[in-house]
């Protein structure tokens, strides 16, 4: 019979839910994964995975038609929409490939089905109206993740009004396109049609796009998608829809103004919705607040032996933070001495649109509003030569520092490659670096990062090469 008793039960297989579960068995714990549909989640096969090779084809295709600036001729450059999509459907099958083979070679369980509290313990396992099986374990971690927040009136049907998933696979690329919401998910699948030959229109209700970004970045970014050919609507509201047979029209108001927007396709990108329904957490001490289940620095629910990782535990909805909460949830309850609450402020995020964005920390904004004297620093792609030798001098490195300590506060930049640039930053602020420390580090040339350092310099009135 299958063994059914375990120490750790993690209802949910996505990034946090199937690392926290590895983590485990790797500390020795009896461990299972209850998932009710794809191993790696939402991220790996129908998020940030298939987004950026969907993304690669596209950067591959506008460098086609930018050959002959780099000497290069070709001709007849075109795309084979289906092909696109094959290629992203197999990136992810093979990844989800490789979460199973590692779950098996950790001697994780996997039990395939719907998960449910059902008592002190105890996790009951369903798929459609069959039981498949009743667990119990010491401590039960809920990894559920989130789902698209539906906007009325623009309820994804398949056809004419895509969600995330009909965006990843699509029968054609659309001539017209409107993505309501410019955050990571909207920017990216403007930035990709777009790149194929779409018309794009972005809509966004806060007053600039990708909201969440130092609202320097957020303006070079939205001048340069402009700049490529998207129009963009901020402060905008939809008051109306209507559908034919093969287009939608929509009417937004922005600036005192209403205007009809007839589309062949509407990608709606507006937020997520936490997965908290049908886990069993009436009568219990979990409390939910705004669909997202509140935990504390560890992880824990207000239910004994009850714990929340991820999307469900609320922001940032990242894959990299859910992994990182599923460590330190496990490492915790194994009673390893050297585990650290997570600092948020030290989560960076990344948007794969074209051009990149990428930042960590707090922005200028944010530090100036949270009491802090700072001192900024930029540098421009322009100033840096690996990006001119590769044609990509559109972009900006920014650094915010504490003017008092030279603590780096937050770093911000758009622009080639920044979504891997980054972690450089990401690193000097878990390691508490000051402005000395960065300035002191050598930095190889000829890269894109030299213009980390530069940043860091200018900050300071020390820039050499601007």
């Amino acid at each position: 019979m299958t063994d059914t008793s375990f120490d750790i039960v993690v209802i949910g297989g996505g990034p946090g839910g199937y690392v926290a579960a590895i983590r485990a068995a790797q500390l020795g714990l009896k461990t299972a994964v209850v998932e009710r549909e794809h191993l790696g989640g939402i991220c790996l096969n129908w998020g940030c995975i298939p987004t950026k090779a969907l993304l690669r084809s596209a950067d591959i295709y506008r460098t086609f038609k930018h050959a002959a600036d780099y000497g290069l001729s070709v001709q007849g450059a075109g795309f084979d929409l289906a092909k696109i999509v094959a290629r992203s459907r197999a990136v992810s099958a093979q990844l989800q490939a490789g979460v199973k083979h590692l779950l098996k070679k950790n001697k994780v369980a996997v039990f395939d089905g719907q998960g449910k509290l059902a008592g002190p313990g105890k996790v009951a396992v369903t798929k459609g109206d069959k039981a498949v099986a009743d667990l119990s374990a010491r401590h039960i971690i809920l990894a559920t993740g989130a789902r698209a927040r539906v906007l009325p009136g623009l309820e994804p049907d398949g056809k004419l009004v895509w969600s995330y998933k009909e965006a990843l696979v699509p029968d054609t690329c659309p001539k017209r396109l409107l993505v309501v919401g410019s955050g990571a998910i909207g920017i990216e699948f403007a930035s990709f049609f777009h790149a194929l030959g779409a018309e794009v229109t972005v809509v966004e209700a806060l007053d600039r796009v990708m909201p969440v970004e130092d609202a320097e970045i957020s303006a070079f970014a939205r001048k340069s998608f402009e700049k490529q050919g998207m129009k963009i609507l901020t402060g905008a509201t939809i008051k109306g829809v209507a559908k034919t047979v093969s287009e939608v029209t929509v009417t937004v108001e922005a600036d005192g103004k209403s205007q009809a927007i007839s589309v062949d396709r509407v990608i709606t990108a507006i937020g997520i919705v936490g997965n908290v329904e049908n886990l069993g957490l009436e009568g219990t001490g979990v409390k939910v607040e705004r669909t997202h289940v509140l935990v504390n620095q560890w992880l824990e629910t207000g239910e004994p032996g009850v714990y929340a990782i991820g999307d469900i535990a609320g922001a940032p909805w990242l894959a990299h933070k859910a992994s990182h909460e599923g460590v330190i949830c496990v490492e915790k309850i194994a009673g390893l001495k050297d585990v650290h609450p997570l600092n948020t402020r030290n989560i960076p995020g990344c948007t794969y649109c074209h051009p990149q964005v990428a930042s960590v920390g707090l922005t200028e904004a944010k530090a100036k509003d949270l009491g802090y004297a700072v001192k900024v620093g930029r540098f421009p792609f322009v100033g840096n030569g690996k990006a001119i030798a590769l044609g990509e001098t559109e972009g900006l490195v920014k650094t915010v520092f504490d003017a008092k300590t030279g603590e780096l506060l937050g770093a911000h930049m758009v622009g080639a490659e920044v979504t891997e640039m980054i972690q450089g930053y990401m690193v000097a602020k878990t390691l508490e670096t000051t402005e000395a420390d960065l300035m002191h580090a050598v930095f190889p040339h000829p890269t894109l990062s030299e213009m980390m350092h530069e940043a860091v310099l200018d900050a300071y009135g020390r820039a050499i090469h601007f």
